[in-house]
């Protein structure tokens, strides 16, 4: 019997529900993560250049702000020292290696049921023998979905003929460094802002990187007039309306970057935060990727026809040969693997569509397609909620 909230995911979101449960007064909620750590995303599949692409202002969990020392954009490891931090001082203490296996509502005791498996061994050579596994049930007044929007790899299945390519092919979950990857032809699928910073690490590297950019993208400078553009956006929504933002961005961005569509890259026509606002797709934040573009460091393509043993056909006709292939095409939910309730729908990419909160005490943190500053918003709500 839990007390407080059955918190599923030790990430950014559960840690900050949980944060926010304790500031009112819930002690006695517990976080399941299946993983042996914290922010296992963050942890163990990002790759070792990665800094947050908004200012930290807006990607500070709710009660803690950044240290005044760290920089405008922290990197992957002081974010992770934040997270640490955040950790200790909320006393959040996860039960690290508890799967979830199914969480349903029980209609006669008006409970949620949360079953989970642990590997009490992981270093046994025979994982599933028995002794090895072992069951719990949790069952409580509210459930925390907290597992993030990234929980699993996307594979593009779509495309034929992956299995051919002689190369290797690895998601950008276990892509850490373009150094392995030094004098070799490489292909990123997927243009969003991990797969444009990869390419540019893979030219830094000394590799001869290409980029599928499959459908119109939105590139906008990180920063403008020496302000991040993020918060320039903010601030002219307390003014201006959506739509004219958006046409401002875009004239800004022409006399900074220049007509992108001249290197195979073709804006959209709907505005970027009109995109984000209503498909959750984010604008590229460029970081200096296209520079290399423009010089010719970084070969454009179109959408992949499919694969062959050498490389890969593109939709234009033309062939390529390439060593490695990197598929930076993102991440989604695992919600619906697990989750048994009836009266909540999901998008076709795994996403509900309930919001931050469901019915009979279940609730969703970090699922709103706004990434870190979407998350302090849901453990606010949802902690006074409860």
């Amino acid at each position: 019997w839990v007390e407080g909230a059955i918190i599923v995911g030790a990430g950014p979101s559960g840690m900050a529900t949980a944060a926010c449960l304790q500031q009112l007064g819930i002690t006695s909620s517990i976080l399941l993560e299946k993983s042996d750590c914290i922010a296992s995303l963050w942890q163990e599949r990002t790759y070792d250049r990665l800094r947050l692409h908004l200012p930290k202002k807006f990607c500070e969990l709710p009660l803690a702000p950044f240290p005044s020392h760290f920089p405008i954009y922290p990197a992957k490891q002081q974010f992770l020292d934040y997270l640490h931090d955040y950790a200790r001082r909320f006393h959040i203490r996860p039960r690290f290696g508890e799967i979830v296996q199914s969480a349903r509502f029980d209609q006669r005791l008006q409970l949620w049921r949360v079953q989970t498996m642990k590997i009490n061994n992981p270093d046994l050579g025979n994982i599933s023998s028995e002794g090895n596994l072992s069951t719990m049930e949790y069952v409580g007044r509210w459930i925390v979905v907290a597992t993030g929007e990234n929980a699993e790899a996307r594979i593009p299945v779509e495309i034929p003929g992956m299995d051919l390519f002689a190369g290797k092919i690895r998601h950008s979950s276990v892509y850490k460094s373009g150094a392995r990857f030094a004098g070799q032809r490489v292909l990123v699928v997927g243009a969003g802002n991990s797969g444009m910073e990869i390419a540019m690490d893979l030219v830094q590297h000394d590799a001869r990187p290409s980029i599928v950019v499959r459908s119109p993208i939105h590139i906008l400078p990180r920063e403008m007039l020496g302000k991040s553009t993020f918060g320039v956006s903010v601030a002219m929504l307390k003014f201006l309306p959506l739509w004219l933002t958006d046409r401002l961005l875009l004239l800004y961005a022409l006399l900074a970057l220049g007509d992108t569509s001249r290197y195979g890259i073709r804006r959209p026509k709907t505005g970027p935060l009109e995109m984000k606002e209503k498909m959750g797709k984010t604008p590229v934040l460029d970081v200096g990727t296209l520079a290399h573009i423009k010089q010719g460091n970084i070969k454009v393509e179109p959408a992949i026809e499919c694969f062959t043993a050498s490389g890969c056909k593109f939709v234009n006709g033309e062939q390529h040969c390439y060593d490695a292939i990197v598929l930076a095409t993102g991440y989604k939910p695992n919600v619906p693997k697990w989750l048994k309730d009836p009266h909540l729908n999901f998008s076709s990419d795994g996403f509900p569509s309930c919001g931050w909160r469901g019915q009979r005490g279940l609730y969703v943190a970090g699922l709103s397609r706004k990434g870190i500053l979407g998350v302090s918003k849901d453990a606010r709500l949802i902690a006074q909620d409860i």
